[in-house]
């Protein structure tokens, strides 16, 4: 009798356990796939109540990149903390979610016929999984998530398969271009390519193989008949620190901008590594909800600093001038010390220059920016030239001497003449610019001993993903990587109006505060 109690007991609290956890994880599973001749291991997290419902669930594919493992999300990823946190918060639904070995596939059939991934991916596993699993099983509620080499697969596999998948977020798209294929050093070329599209030993234009066109989101994409894609909802997320990545994410979005093809793009601070991915669960899992629930994207997850009814009038802060406003330090008048200059260009009404003012105020008193003369310039309606007006600063307040302490911050029309006044005459330590309609011409021209110069100064490159300068400032971004002048590059949502400028101020701050007191 004792024996019966002590095993009730144990069954109690281990279901208890059980029931109170929100997510059920298994390691390490497995399919026998005939495509294959071989097992094929996944794991899978299922909800919290699966167990004591019959309700159905739609279903996320995660996908791995090269070199991890189908538990790489559950251990790198923390994708069941993540989860748990975000259904208690009643977030998102409740979901299954599956990670299948990707091997080094890229989730595609290989040109040689010996190992065909994608058809052991669309024919075996997903029906497996809706087969032995409560899923509901349709497009509409099946999603792919994938990092590098899975963000390729969590693409392609939507754009090959419509019918199968309606919801992507890639991130950090292992993608190539034409021309970087083209150049790609051969035995990576071979190693991670080659063996996919039929190009092992081929240089040049041969690598473009008509089996590549197949399986190229840049080439698919530019097929006449989208009308199949119109309908696919796509999240890209990529790193400003990544390299080659830099160039054919930008690229890619471009693509889809000029084919109306709708989509969410971001460019966040960070690289390659799940530190950053772990980063990209929060939208990228709200971004599937919605779209499962048939539902308009709910936008990014943000703090909005800007509030209208915490704007204090500061007007007697400010000093007016015919050509510029000024914003003195307090202390200004009883010292003889000399500041750092922070010189706001663009078209800001007196409002918006009361809540820069404030913002730049709140920072210093916070000890989180310097004390420093900031300068507020209009040079559409200027009659004096920006050499002109920083001459005239300079010669009538207490501006410390030397490009380190001289930065610009610019908005729209703005931002486009800083970065241009700061590549002409490299006298700045940092240069801020906002949603501008940047002449990427500035950078083209740039001589070796120009380039060589401007490595000294940081360039802070901001825009959204549905902003009418897309294109040129992801351009800026990919010359910048390429001519190796160090720079940050963001793409946030939105479409880069004055309370997008104004949230994104202290950011713009305290890159410049970094490279003043660098």
């Amino acid at each position: 009798m004792r024996n019966l109690l002590i095993i009730l007991f144990f069954l109690f609290q281990s279901h208890k356990g059980l029931t109170q956890d929100m997510v059920f994880t298994y390691e390490g599973k497995s399919i026998d796939s005939e495509i294959l001749s071989q097992s094929v291991k996944y794991s899978i997290i299922l909800p919290k109540d699966y167990y004591e419902s019959n309700k159905s669930y739609p279903v996320v594919y995660l996908l791995h990149g090269l070199g991890d493992s189908h538990y790489s999300w559950l251990e790198y990823g923390r994708l069941s903390q993540f989860i748990e946190k975000k259904v208690q918060n009643e977030e998102i639904q409740p979901m299954i979610y599956v990670m299948p070995e990707g091997y080094r596939t890229y989730y595609v059939n290989d040109f040689y016929g010996k190992f065909l991934y994608q058809d052991m991916f669309v024919k075996e596993l997903v029906p497996y999984i809706d087969a032995n699993y409560r899923t509901i099983p349709d497009n509409r509620s099946r999603a792919t998530i994938g990092v590098s080499m899975g963000g390729f697969g969590a693409l392609i596999l939507p754009l090959k398969h419509p019918e199968i998948f309606s919801v992507c977020v890639p991130l950090s798209i292992s993608i190539r271009t034409d021309d970087q294929y083209m150049t790609e050093d051969p035995n990576e070329w071979d190693e991670q390519w080659g063996r996919l599209f039929g190009g092992v030993g081929l240089y040049g234009q041969a690598r473009i193989t008509q089996y590549y066109k197949d399986n190229s989101p840049f080439h698919l994409l530019s097929k006449d008949n989208l009308n199949q894609f119109k309908k696919l909802k796509i999240f890209i997320d990529n790193g400003d620190d990544e390299q080659t990545l830099s160039k054919s994410n930008e690229e890619l979005h471009i693509l889809l901008r000029e084919l109306n093809i709708d989509h969410e793009f971001r460019v966040r601070n960070g690289g390659h590594s799940f530190d950053y991915w772990r980063g990209s669960l929060i939208n990228g899992l709200n971004f599937i909800d919605d779209a499962f629930n048939q539902k308009p994207y709910r936008g990014d997850e943000k703090n909005n600093i800007f509030e209208d009814s915490t704007v204090n009038i500061l007007s007697s802060n400010l000093i007016r001038n015919n050509e510029f406003d000024i914003l003195l330090p307090d202390g200004y008048e009883s010292s003889f010390r000399y500041y750092p200059a922070v010189y706001f260009i663009g078209q800001f009404d007196a409002s918006t220059k009361e809540i820069i003012s404030k913002t730049v105020i709140d920072k210093t008193k916070e000890n989180k920016f310097p004390l420093s003369i900031s300068v507020f310039i209009d040079l559409v309606d200027a009659k004096l030239s920006l050499d002109s007006i920083i001459s005239n600063v300079k010669k009538n307040y207490r501006i410390r001497e030397g490009r380190r302490f001289q930065s610009l911050i610019g908005y729209k029309e703005g931002g486009a003449k800083a970065l241009d006044y700061a590549v002409r005459t490299a006298g700045f330590t940092s240069c801020a610019v906002y949603d501008a309609p940047i002449d990427i011409r500035i950078f083209n021209a740039l001589s070796a001993p120009k380039i060589k110069s401007l490595k000294s100064n940081w360039f802070f490159i901001s825009t959204t993903d549905k902003s009418f300068n897309y294109k040129s400032n992801g351009l800026t971004h990919i010359i910048l990587k390429e001519k190796e002048i160090y720079h940050e590059y963001r793409v946030s949502e939105g479409f880069g109006d004055i309370d997008w400028f104004l949230n994104e101020l202290p950011t713009a701050l305290d890159f410049s505060q970094k490279k003043i007191h660098y």
